[in-house]
């Protein structure tokens, strides 16, 4: 178990390479082999790959007693696999038999596909997606930089006291921040200017649509 915890980035790694070689079977016998029962099989065990990830974060958080970059990685990968993720492959495996489909002279989309990808065309439907998106992103946001601030802090009053102030944000010292430590200071603060970025381009559909 020792062993675990001191090659637990190469383990890490090596899952990752392990679900990356799964979705490249998926592809070739689902595209190439017309397989696509068999393909699902392949899907199946990338997300027993992303339990084990879970696992391997959990335990290394058990023996440690604390939150680092290692777990913090691995929970991204993972919300980010059963979240948006799975819009992202869904958009990719379309692509992927619309492209393989002219190569090889054969129609591998289906009449719900094309209607699927007309749908994505659509300004209206397109803005509608992001806002919906955004506020999955502010909700996972909140979520997780709550359970850093309860960890980082010890009572309610500090957390009002952070929020009516931000000028520990200019100090970058973990000590004066309601963040348990440097990591998690440092996705704090970095994550919170990307949603912001994400937050005013998600809007930006509805605000200034698409002609």
């Amino acid at each position: 178990m020792d062993l675990i915890i001191k090659y637990n980035w190469e383990l890490f790694i090596f899952i990752e390479f392990l679900s990356f070689g799964l979705l490249v079977l998926f592809g070739i016998f689902r595209y190439f082999f017309d397989k696509s029962r068999l393909s699902i099989m392949f899907i199946f065990i990338f997300l027993f790959m992303l339990i084990i990830e879970g696992a391997l974060g959990l335990y290394v958080y058990s023996q440690t007693g604390e939150i680092s970059t290692f777990q913090i990685v691995i929970f991204v990968f993972i919300i980010y696999a059963c979240t948006f993720g799975i819009f992202d492959f869904m958009k990719l495996d379309r692509w992927m038999r619309k492209k393989i489909g002219t190569l090889r002279g054969i129609e591998l989309l289906s009449d719900k596909d094309y209607k699927i990808i007309n749908r994505n065309n659509n300004p209206k439907y397109i803005a509608k997606k992001y806002r919906l998106s955004s506020f999955i992103h502010l909700l996972i946001f909140v979520s997780v930089q709550a359970i850093f601030w309860l960890v980082g802090t010890e009572s309610i009053s500090e957390i009002k006291m952070y929020l009516s102030n931000f000028s520990w944000i200019n100090k970058g010292i973990a000590e004066e921040s309601p963040y348990p430590n440097d990591v998690t200071l440092g996705i704090g603060v970095i994550w919170g200017i990307v949603f912001i970025a994400d937050f005013i381009y998600s809007w930006s559909y509805t605000l200034f649509p698409k002609k």
